[in-house]
């Protein structure tokens, strides 16, 4: 009775699993990315509805071709329900360098000639927001919170009035490994994090964090040292085991 038991509950979830892909999307979104014998496995996965704004871009993955590696509006949060308003706006070029996780709701905007690379099991929780005008770069096992924002650009030239110099508009974002990144954090333009480092929720992450070294929580608005020698228990948990589908 134990074994039926478990047969069913297993063939339960996988036929949701299944129903909850968007197929038309993940056909379309893989053939028109990669040649047959990749786009046949099917490595991009989008779960539930999304507005594909734009791809004209490129996808690229260095990393053993797997279905599903790559999940666009994945489940993988406490919260499952969806507000069914996640779009993709891609022009430029997406690097995945093994298994990623994007949230519920997500919208994503990479312009012409931007560049968005996205490290092993690294990830942006539910409802986060990425817009990248040139280069954006999450390194393995950065994992972002939920309504966080990654934006490499201020949109609109600023000019100190006092030296008439007028301040570069675009950037770059670059997040170390096994960063551990709250909830409702907003990450600027020039942001560069080191390995190890943990951002409290709520933060504002404007500048190079490196010299500050790894193992570091910082916190506020904008974000400041708070403490030195903590770091989030990487080695007690099994992300691939329970990440990769």
């Amino acid at each position: 009775m134990n074994f039926i038991i478990k047969l069913l509950k297993y063939l339960f979830n996988k036929i949701n699993f299944y129903l909850s892909i968007n197929w038309l999307k993940t056909i379309y979104f893989n053939f028109k990315m990669f040649p047959f014998k990749i786009a046949k496995k099917m490595p991009v996965v989008f779960y539930g509805k999304v507005k594909l704004q734009c791809s004209k871009g490129k996808v690229k993955i260095n990393a053993p071709i797997k279905f599903g590696m790559i999940g666009f509006g994945q489940k993988y949060e406490l919260f499952k329900v969806s507000k069914k308003n996640a779009q993709l706006t891609l022009k430029g070029l997406i690097v995945f360098n093994g298994h990623v996780q994007i949230g519920l709701d997500y919208s994503i905007y990479i312009n012409n000639d931007a560049v968005l690379e996205m490290g092993h099991l690294s990830s942006i929780g539910a409802n986060g927001k990425i817009i990248c005008m040139n280069s954006i770069t999450t390194d393995d096992f950065a994992r972002i919170g939920y309504e966080s924002q990654l934006i490499d650009t201020s949109f609109h030239s600023m000019k100190d009035l006092k030296s008439n110099v007028t301040y570069e508009k675009i950037g770059s974002i670059k997040i170390g490994k096994y960063n551990y990144i709250g909830g409702r954090v907003s990450i600027m333009k020039s942001t560069h994090t080191p390995d190890y480092f943990t951002v409290s929720s709520n933060s504002l992450l404007t500048k190079n964090y490196c010299e500050l070294g790894e193992n570091v929580l910082v916190a506020g608005f904008p974000a400041k040292l708070i403490r030195n020698d903590v770091r989030r228990g990487w080695e007690e948990e099994d992300l691939e085991g329970l990440l990769i589908i």
